[in-house]
């Protein structure tokens, strides 16, 4: 069984999936309606929406947006191909503050060839903020993509340099 508690944040109306092990997947606002999205995810998974308020899960990422935490410590149940599982736990690396680019990520996968499955990596990326891909930039320093939107990679960029 999985559960979903959506709330309201800086970046706007966040989904936070979890089974018992941790957090499975996180939903931005452009990602709405999340139970028709997640049931895409997980079709043989029952879904079940929470109210509660205040989940630890929650409160680390709402302290993390409000600039009051710089690392997490949540359990997750992280579901991915092997090479996005590589080149994820390489983005997982990148310090609070800093970047990296996807070529980079791709040389340090051993694959310096892979830059667009590094990108397709960080494209379907369960898990973002908690794995920061917002920190990873093109090899030229533009922002790339992000699954929530440039805009809030720009946010977390901005936060994170403060």
């Amino acid at each position: 069984m999985l559960t979903l508690i959506q709330f309201n944040s800086p970046i706007g109306i966040i989904c936070l999936l979890y089974s018992k092990k941790g957090i499975r997947r996180i939903l931005f606002e452009n990602e709405i309606p999340f139970l028709l999205k997640l049931k895409s995810f997980y079709p043989n998974e029952s879904i079940q929406s929470s109210e509660e308020k205040d989940h630890p899960f929650q409160k680390q990422i709402l302290d993390y947006l409000n600039g009051q935490r710089k690392i997490f410590d949540l359990p997750l149940d992280f579901q991915a191909p092997p090479f996005y599982t590589r080149a994820l736990k390489e983005v997982a690396k990148i310090p609070y503050g800093k970047t990296s680019s996807y070529k980079k990520i791709a040389q340090q996968c051993n694959n310096p060839n892979a830059v667009r499955a590094v990108g397709s990596a960080n494209a379907n990326n369960p898990i973002p903020l908690i794995i920061p891909c917002h920190r990873v930039l093109t090899h030229g320093g533009g922002l790339g993509g992000f699954g929530g939107g440039l805009q809030i990679k720009q946010f977390l960029l901005e936060l994170e340099s403060q």
